[in-house]
């Protein structure tokens, strides 16, 4: 959980891992609310066909 201090040289955590682990947490969240969105809208799309 140090590839911040090995790509940037710099260690803004102190070496904790803790601004790593924020990253990875973030990036999972973005990617579930996009699959979170695109299901909903999938789903209203679906329904709007089965109801003109």
């Amino acid at each position: 959980m140090d590839w911040i201090e090995e790509l940037f040289g710099i260690s803004p955590d102190a070496g904790s891992g803790t601004l790593e682990a924020l990253i990875a947490g973030a990036v999972v969240a973005v990617i579930l609310g996009a699959i979170f969105a695109v299901r909903t809208r999938s789903a209203q799309v679906s329904e709007k066909r089965r109801h003109p």
